[in-house]
């Protein structure tokens, strides 16, 4: 099966398909409707063959469908057909969650995107939980999101972010009892020695992970599909 996969951030709308080598980069942003970004991924990917797609959703998802709006993009993500627009099956998962799908060793991981938000998943045994830690309180009345974000690391500067990165790595990482912590997202790249116990993701990973979500017989998911 030819999948295409579509990985949309709060700056960007990633693309690629099976047997492409080449990744297509789309601008996202505060304007991106998800019938806009139907229109750019059609045009963006004229000729190309799939049969099916995956699609990364900034936000929490549930029972294959966006349950929230996303807090970088337009307005309609919750109640729009993808499937009917894109006229093929599809498949919507957290963008963290599928991200941590193609980070994924075996074991019990969890995986932090660190980007214009803060992702979070956990994979226990091969079953994927995806997680809404963004918005938890951190320290002095701001989130994990406030500090490790893209909003974070503007108003900290590198230096801070990044101790303020290795601390909440190992309070997760502890107060979860994950094996191992992946570290991925744009941001990511800034981090030059990963903190103990974590390791940096690649963000190619996220297109493993959408191949993933097609690929039977394997492990699965919290979403009640088998994942690779």
């Amino acid at each position: 099966m030819k999948i295409l996969v579509v990985d949309v951030g709060g700056t960007h709308v990633k693309l690629q398909a099976t047997g492409r080598r080449k990744r297509l980069s789309l601008p996202s942003g505060p304007t991106l409707t998800p019938a806009r970004m139907v229109a750019a991924v059609k045009a963006a990917t004229a000729g190309w063959k799939y049969q099916a797609i995956s699609i990364g959703y900034p936000g929490p998802v549930a029972h294959g469908r966006p349950v929230a709006e996303p807090h970088n993009l337009g307005p309609g993500w919750v109640r729009y057909n993808f499937q009917k627009a894109f006229r093929r099956p599809v498949r919507i998962v957290n963008d963290a969650a599928m991200q941590a799908l193609g980070s994924y060793r075996g074991g019990r991981m969890l995986f932090l995107g660190l980007g214009t938000g803060l992702g979070s998943a956990l994979i226990v045994d091969n079953v994927v939980a995806p997680l809404e830690l963004a918005h938890l309180p951190y320290r002095r009345g701001h989130t994990y999101e406030e500090y490790l974000g893209l909003a974070g690391l503007k108003r900290l500067g590198k230096k801070k972010w990044l101790r303020h990165v290795d601390h909440v790595v190992e309070l997760l990482k502890t107060a979860l009892q994950a094996e191992y912590v992946v570290l991925g997202g744009g941001n990511s790249k800034l981090i030059d020695v990963p903190p103990p116990g974590a390791r940096l993701g690649a963000n190619s990973n996220a297109i493993r992970g959408g191949y993933r979500l097609w690929i039977k017989h394997t492990a699965r998911s919290s979403y009640g599909r088998f994942v690779h």
